[in-house]
């Protein structure tokens, strides 16, 4: 299996998580507000501070950006590209968010593929300051209550990252049996996944959200991505009978944009991977 070499020590453990309570909950953002500010909103309204969303649909306007690239220099395995600020409205045709703390204030991590004003279609990790909401918009959502996600300086990566921490109880109405991941370098995601659960004796869950990055892809159909460096997010994905069915869409370092069932055995995360397991 393909790996990449990190610049730092990582951890034995490959899965950090937090069993927690959570809701699944409509999001409804305001238009003419900064993306994480409406997202923030939505959130509190519903009693909390971290979970995750889909964002298919979502219209945004002025909208900035970054794409995977290539790292100048040894002190990370790949970086960011230039920002870029297409102009008009932007519509996400797939993308899941991260919401949740970074140095103390709401945060979020997103990707997706959209198309842009001028009709091109473009993919990579929505910056949360630079972008507003162009339209009022109900989206899923899943809540988290006894958890949260909290970008923390990463070791191995060398990047401040998402990762799932123990949070009070937030008295948020909640239900059922979430588990709230971050999955790290060099190990297969729908791997790690099925082993998570089969040490739980989870046999059926969805994953809800799905924001990481993996080493280049190989899906069940046989199409591939090479480059190594990707965003990806996730567009369904399930654990049936033990087994992971995830399906994702992906931007590389040069702009080609993928999607597809992941191929079991054969998808190594690139940095991190952060997602909400429901267990049915």
């Amino acid at each position: 299996m393909r790996q990449i070499e990190q610049p730092g020590i990582g951890t034995a453990e490959r899965i950090q998580w937090v069993e927690t309570h959570g809701l699944a909950f409509p999001v409804t953002l305001q238009a003419g507000l900064p993306l994480l500010e409406a997202v923030r909103r939505s959130f509190a309204a519903a009693g909390f501070t971290s979970g995750v969303a889909k964002l298919d649909g979502l219209a945004l306007a002025p909208f900035a950006y970054v794409m995977p690239a290539l790292a100048k220099t040894p002190e990370h395995a790949a970086f960011y590209s230039e920002t870029f600020r297409p102009a008009g409205v932007a519509r996400i045709e797939t993308g899941a968010m991260t919401f949740g703390q970074r140095d103390g204030v709401p945060f979020f991590h997103a990707h997706g593929l959209w198309t842009e004003g001028d009709g091109k279609r473009g993919g990579g990790h929505v910056l949360p300051d630079e972008t507003m909401v162009a339209e009022p918009i109900t989206l899923p959502a899943v809540g988290l209550d006894g958890a949260a996600f909290v970008a923390e300086p990463d070791s191995e990566t060398n990047f401040k990252l998402f990762g799932p921490k123990p949070a009070g109880l937030l008295d948020a109405t909640r239900n059922g049996r979430f588990f709230a991941l971050r999955v790290k370098p060099n190990v297969d995601f729908c791997e790690a996944l099925e082993g998570f659960c089969a040490e739980r004796q989870i046999r059926e869950a969805v994953i809800h959200g799905g924001v990481g990055s993996t080493i280049g892809a190989r899906f069940e159909d046989g199409g591939a991505v090479e480059n190594f460096a990707t965003e990806v997010a996730i567009t369904s994905g399930r654990i049936v009978g033990g087994e992971a069915e995830i399906d994702v869409a992906l931007v590389d370092f040069t702009g080609a944009m993928a999607s597809g069932r992941l191929k079991r055995g054969d998808n190594p995360v690139l940095m991190t991977f952060e997602l909400v397991l429901e267990v049915n």
